[in-house]
């Protein structure tokens, strides 16, 4: 195998599953109309619901789901089984359910007045079922923000080079959201002065590196070089388990992502999330491009990063740390936790992209071609372990892209550094989404009990708080699976809620319903299994070395995962009854609203 074939099968992928089935169901299952008046024109706020322009609404909503799912995922998944059923996984997943799930929660929310799903859950199925959804949700984004945010961390920590180019992108990205609606800049002009500039702080980034990596040696002589806290690593030593420290610089990297997430949290769509979201569209896109081409050339132009070098399949279940296990089912399908589908995608597209869709006409390209485009991102990160690449996932992703692009005579250490800088703004601006979206859903479901959570300021920063703590623990490491149940199960219970809504304006519901009821039982099963190794490997080998700290921390997320296989159960039931409900007597759908002149 090599990576021009399989850059062609990625291609092809997405070709087909876009022309021959999601134009399809968008015609005849959903009935798209370019007429019909959208949320974002019915109630132009200019914060929420914002009528904006498909190209920039792509961007917008590609870099809105594209993190670290679908490269460490994938990364991992060859990891552990092998490159194959990594690549079928990725193929056959957003082709059938993909693509599906997030075109779907975009559809479900512009044809509901722009809802967010548990409010549609309200409506269409239960009380209750708003209820545990929203404590689904919180709980499930609290554990994403977490990780994403450890994994961050860790990153900058490790490459100092890449927080000249992180400074740049939020400055351009404030800049571009002035010109373009303080200023009325044209979008070309303002997009090439933005991006360019944020290109060249990218590149810059080596000749800054001793400047950050100075700080990071004084906030460690702050301890004395002593660690904030140890634990052990099951994924350490190519999954044999080891030793691992935190520290005071890994703190300091930490709060300054969460600064950077307040801001996009709590300031107008317009003023940070969405320009600073666009500039880094291109500056991944421009990744993308360059190492999906590098993978093509690479087997004429330089064979020797071209050949896959790790084995097709290694075995059905490897075992992970001391007495951990991975089988095939259900934990590959949660460990590629994008890339194929994510419940992250569903849930933004109906509370961010949907309230910003001008023209029925733009769901499917938008929703749809956004996440095919993220389909590539993940075989792009599996093409890079594939060929040999090493290190921890985020450093082989960016090593193997690198050499990808070094084809085009870019010398390497500079093509690495745009790699590594490409990793962190892909994550990057979508943590910033994390925190606004759980600040939103912890308003909404504590709220009425609790009134000062009704504050944007006061929920953002709860939720900071819990993700700082989380991440203090050091056990996120140990949860990329758990992390990836939790995702998948909530693409699980929103192709649910799509299902039971289709039955109940009298539409085909097949294409949602299928997916979801696969996705509902492999997501519990993973749960379940996360729930025993975080046992296995990280409580009792904690215990039996006396550390407090990941003891209490693997404790509470053991519970966190069955009180999600709890909280799943119960919408189950209520959406199945719903479902049954409305199939034996559809609700009249309202009449479509006409679009503005």
């Amino acid at each position: 195998m090599n990576t021009l074939l399989a850059v062609i099968i990625g291609v092809l992928t997405v070709y087909l599953a876009y022309t021959l089935y999601a134009r399809r169901i968008d015609r005849h299952v959903i009935q798209s109309d370019p007429k019909r008046a959208t949320p974002a024109t019915l109630y132009m706020d200019g914060v929420d619901f914002m009528p904006t322009n498909k190209n920039i609404l792509f961007g917008y909503h590609f870099k809105s789901i594209a993190a670290a799912g679908p490269i460490v995922g994938a990364i991992v998944a060859a990891t552990l089984w092998g490159w194959l059923p990594a690549l079928i996984w990725l193929v056959l997943g957003v082709t059938f359910i993909g693509w599906a799930s997030d075109y779907s929660g975009i559809v479900i929310s512009v044809r509901n007045d722009g809802n967010s799903l548990s409010a549609t859950a309200h409506r269409l199925v239960s009380p209750r079922s708003r209820t545990v959804l929203l404590m689904f949700i919180v709980i499930y984004l609290l554990i994403g923000a977490s990780g994403f945010l450890s994994i961050m961390s860790n990153t900058i920590e490790g490459q100092p080079r890449t927080v000249l180019g992180i400074v740049v992108l939020t400055a351009m990205g404030l800049l571009l959201g002035q010109m373009l609606y303080r200023w009325r800049s044209g979008l070309v002009g303002a997009t090439v002065l933005t991006v360019g500039v944020t290109l060249l702080a990218i590149l810059a980034g080596p000749w800054s590196e001793p400047v950050f990596k100075g700080l990071n040696e004084a906030m460690n002589s702050l301890s004395g070089g002593h660690p904030l806290v140890t634990y052990f690593d099951p994924t350490a030593a190519e999954f044999k388990g080891g030793e691992a420290a935190m520290m005071p610089s890994l703190l300091l990297w930490a709060l300054a992502i969460c600064a950077f997430c307040y801001a996009g949290s709590v300031l107008p769509i317009w003023r940070m999330a969405q320009p600073v979201i666009y500039v880094a569209f291109w500056i991944s896109a421009t990744a993308i491009v360059l190492g999906l081409g590098g993978a093509a050339l690479a087997t004429f132009v330089k064979p020797e990063v071209a050949q896959f070098v790790i084995p097709a399949f290694k075995g059905f279940n490897p075992q992970v740390g001391p007495s951990g296990m991975m089988p095939l089912w259900p934990m590959l399908f949660v460990t590629i936790a994008c890339g194929a589908i994510s419940g992250w995608h569903a849930l933004f597209g109906s509370v961010g992209t949907a309230r910003q869709i001008e023209n029925e006409a733009d769901m499917l390209p938008v929703g749809g071609g956004s996440m095919l485009c993220e389909f590539l991102l993940g075989l792009l990160a599996l093409l890079s372990v594939s060929v040999g690449a090493k290190g921890a996932p985020v450093a082989a992703f960016a090593t193997g892209l690198g050499g990808f692009i070094s084809v085009f005579g870019i010398p390497l250490g500079f093509a690495v550094s745009l790699a590594y800088a490409a990793f962190i703004v892909i994550v990057l601006v979508v943590m910033q989404l994390l925190f606004r979206v759980m600040r939103v859903t912890l308003s909404e479901w504590l709220g009425e009990a609790i009134p000062i959570v009704r504050n944007q300021h006061v929920s953002s920063l709860v939720c900071i708080a819990l993700a700082i703590v989380v991440v203090l623990t050091g056990t996120w490491i140990y949860l990329w699976q758990l992390l990836g149940g939790a995702n998948q199960l909530m693409a699980a219970l929103a192709l649910l809620l799509v299902t039971v809504w289709l039955a109940s304006v009298g539409k085909n519901w097949l294409y949602a319903g299928l997916p979801a009821a696969f996705m509902y039982v492999t997501t519990i099963a993973s749960l379940l299994v996360s729930a025993y190794n975080i046992y296995a490997n990280v409580y009792k080998v904690n215990a039996v070395a006396g550390r407090i700290v990941p003891i209490v921390g693997s404790g509470i997320l053991i519970f966190l995962a069955l009180l999600l296989v709890a909280a799943a159960i119960v919408i189950g039931i209520d959406g199945a009854r719903a479902f049954q409900r409305y199939r034996r007597q559809p609700i009249a759908a309202p009449k479509p609203v006409g679009a503005r002149a």
